[in-house]
């Protein structure tokens, strides 16, 4: 426990069996896989960006300890949302005793709920669409094209948004990711708010669906990005299920079995936080085993699941490799 803080100490002496060891020895794992200059692939599913992951997470970008970010279309959005509205969120601590008038008396008060927290229409969705559309707009017009993420990037580093924040800047992953200029894949972009509202554009002809470069775009990225990073190996940390994280993982398979790149490696270490049990056919359930069968990680890779719910437990994670 050298030069550990407290919670790395407290979680070393008291998390020592079933979930809680199985959380250790997962950042355990990815601290090696650091040590042996490996680099990491972090993915988030849910909306970790509106339970406030980027408080410590920025902290893990600043400090290297993740080295590309596969994310859904809300995380990307979400942080920056939270970032420019804060005040306005609201929190239902009773959320699970709502009944559909009190749902519809949100919407009416422009309160779009997730779980305990209303996210702002007005001062969150559509203060960002103020600003995010001028960018949008000034590519289309110059012939640019863009990903999703570059463009979020290119929102955050012009300054315009400096007025409205409403927390510290450095409790933003975003803004950390984009200082960073940390590579980002948003698989499926197209279904969150501002995916939605690029897509309204587009059927207006006030913007060309061309301007956004595509998801397939992004897997051709990802695969470069992969050849060109795995020599000490990559390993991958998933927060969550879904396409954040089923997009990425099939990186090595592509590679491998569609363009016979024989020699590229498996992921090197694997990790899932995930609440989901195994069923039919899930995939947010699925055991990391059954990802050997589908060539992604192999019969050596370090695996690991635990099965908890992500916002208690990344964090702790995040903790554990900054030594607090």
């Amino acid at each position: 426990m050298k030069n550990k803080g407290e919670i790395s100490q407290f979680l070393e002496k008291h998390f020592l069996h079933f979930n809680a060891a199985s959380l250790v020895d997962a950042a355990k794992g990815y601290e090696a896989q650091l040590e042996q200059g490996s680099q990491m692939l972090v993915s988030l599913a849910g909306a970790m960006s509106t339970a406030e992951l980027g408080k410590i997470f920025s902290e893990i970008i600043r400090t290297k300890k993740v080295h590309i970010i596969s994310c859904t279309g809300a995380n990307l959005e979400e942080d920056i949302m939270n970032l420019v509205a804060h005040s306005h969120y609201k929190r239902v601590p009773n959320y699970r005793d709502l009944t559909p008038q009190d749902e519809w008396d949100l919407l009416e008060s422009g309160l779009n709920r997730v779980t305990d927290t209303c996210i702002p229409e007005e001062e969150a969705f559509r203060r960002l669409q103020k600003h995010i559309y001028k960018i949008w707009k000034q590519a289309d017009e110059n012939g640019e094209r863009l990903f999703p993420h570059e463009f979020m990037y290119r929102l955050l580093l012009s300054g315009v948004l400096e007025e409205h924040y409403e927390i510290d800047i450095q409790h933003s992953w975003m803004f950390a990711a984009a200082q960073a200029n940390l590579p980002m894949v948003v698989p499926g972009w197209e279904d969150s708010t501002m995916g939605n509202i690029f897509a309204s554009y587009v059927i207006k002809g006030e913007l060309k669906a061309s301007t956004m470069k595509s998801g397939i775009e992004y897997m051709t990225f990802l695969a470069d990005w992969y050849m060109n990073n795995s020599k000490n190996g990559i390993g991958f940390f998933q927060i969550g299920g879904g396409i954040a994280g089923d997009f990425p993982i099939c990186v090595v398979p592509m590679l491998y079995q569609d363009l016979d790149e024989t020699d590229t490696p498996f992921w090197s270490y694997f990790c899932q936080i995930s609440d989901s049990t195994t069923s039919y056919g899930s995939y947010s359930g699925a055991v990391p085993n059954e990802k050997i069968t589908w060539g992604k990680l192999d019969i050596n890779t370090p695996k690991f699941i635990i099965e908890s719910d992500a916002t208690i437990v990344a964090p702790l994670v995040f903790a554990y490799l900054l030594n607090m």
